[in-house]
């Protein structure tokens, strides 16, 4: 199996520049973290109650709406973001 590259520099590189406003760098950032967060909340969905209806796609497009939104606090780093 093909090993992904090593994004981090990239993905550390947009989120600062997309901290400064830069919209552009918000809009390169997604596919490069979009497969990582999915299966983040794919994970954390396995322990909600049986039934719900949430799936990790909406829930990864839910927080994509907040990230992309006006914030009161800029992403300082990948931590952070």
């Amino acid at each position: 199996m093909p090993t992904q590259p090593d994004n981090s520099n990239d993905v550390t590189r947009l989120i600062l520049a997309a901290s400064n406003g830069d919209d552009l760098a918000g809009d390169q950032l997604l596919p490069l973290v979009y497969e990582q967060l999915r299966k983040a909340a794919q994970r954390d969905l396995t322990s909600e109650r049986a039934g719900h209806t949430l799936s990790a796609t909406a829930l990864v497009h839910e927080a994509y709406l907040k990230l992309i939104g006006p914030r009161e606090v800029p992403w300082a780093n990948r931590a952070h973001f």
